[in-house]
């Protein structure tokens, strides 16, 4: 798990291991390694054995950093895809007493105050990052980064007035429904069934739509027999009404696919995500 303990995914994750253990016999524990953007599950998983004892949570940020930064390891080299789960709502929230009240009001305050607006993400090269570099690059303004390594502190901070505004998924649900946060926009392509009355920023005019499927994958060489048990022990657990419920509670959903079929989205993330890198002239150089 490369997020830290707490968070929504953490939380979700952990009880689907749970019930994926009780189909499989079988305990499955899980370990959290945070930082680098979630991106630290991929030497884990490079250097384990492809026997089926080692898996990982493998969220969007691999299919970016690979094309960003210098690292010695490649998702779609190093991994054996099992199964597909989820995506997430992402959006911008600020404490509920904050002044600003709409998306627009934080770049109004950037322009008129430059450098000082503070916005945290869940780190760097994440999607919320990556997001807020568009939206304040396209209108030629800056803002000051913090990254977190989960969500759980970042809110707090974000509620207690610690940074002036903060991007995540929706670890951030129970801090908006009990009024500690309010929420000015979200990622995805409607508006969400949980929180109908806050605009997408595709309504708002941004053109932009990000929900970072994650899925669960193993090291590269797992074999097929191994690659089945292990997903079907998900794939029930994934729709057991006692996850479904936890997933709702972020406002997710199941988004499932199998092996192949998830293969074939990783590798679609992949190219996405290399063509976004050189659009924001952020490819690294070859070598």
């Amino acid at each position: 798990m490369p997020w830290p303990a707490g968070g929504a995914t953490d939380l979700t994750m952990r009880l689907l291991a749970d019930l994926a253990g009780q189909q499989l016999g079988q305990k499955l524990v899980t370990e959290n390694r945070p930082g680098a953007g979630g991106t630290l599950v991929m030497p884990l998983l490079q250097q384990a054995a492809p026997d089926g004892y080692t898996l990982g949570q493998v969220p969007y940020p691999v299919f970016r950093a690979v094309h960003t930064q210098r690292v010695l390891w490649d998702p779609l080299r190093d991994l054996t895809p099992i199964i597909q789960l989820t995506g997430v709502t992402f959006g911008v929230v600020v404490a509920a007493g904050s002044p600003f009240r709409q998306l627009e009001d934080l770049f109004e305050y950037a322009r008129a105050h430059p450098g000082k607006l503070s916005i945290s993400t869940n780190g760097v090269g994440t999607t919320p990052h990556v997001v807020l570099d568009e939206l304040f690059g396209r209108r030629n303004l800056r803002y000051i980064h913090v990254p977190y390594k989960g969500t759980s502190e970042q809110m707090i901070n974000v509620a207690s007035g610690q940074v002036m505004a903060g991007v995540n998924s929706t670890g951030f649900a129970p801090f908006v429904d009990s009024g500690q946060l309010r929420l000015l926009a979200t990622f995805g392509e409607r508006r969400t069934k949980r929180w109908p009355q806050v605009p997408t920023l595709r309504e708002l005019g941004h053109n932009i739509v990000a929900s970072s499927p994650y899925g669960l994958c193993g090291p590269r060489g797992l074999p097929p027999a191994i690659v089945q048990v292990l997903h079907d022990a998900l794939k029930t657990a994934l729709f057991d009404p006692a996850h479904v419920a936890e997933l709702a509670r972020y406002d997710q959903e199941p988004n499932y696919l199998g092996p192949e079929d998830y293969g074939r989205a990783m590798r679609e993330a992949y190219a996405h995500e290399r063509a976004a890198a050189e659009r924001l002239g952020l490819l690294r150089p070859p070598g």
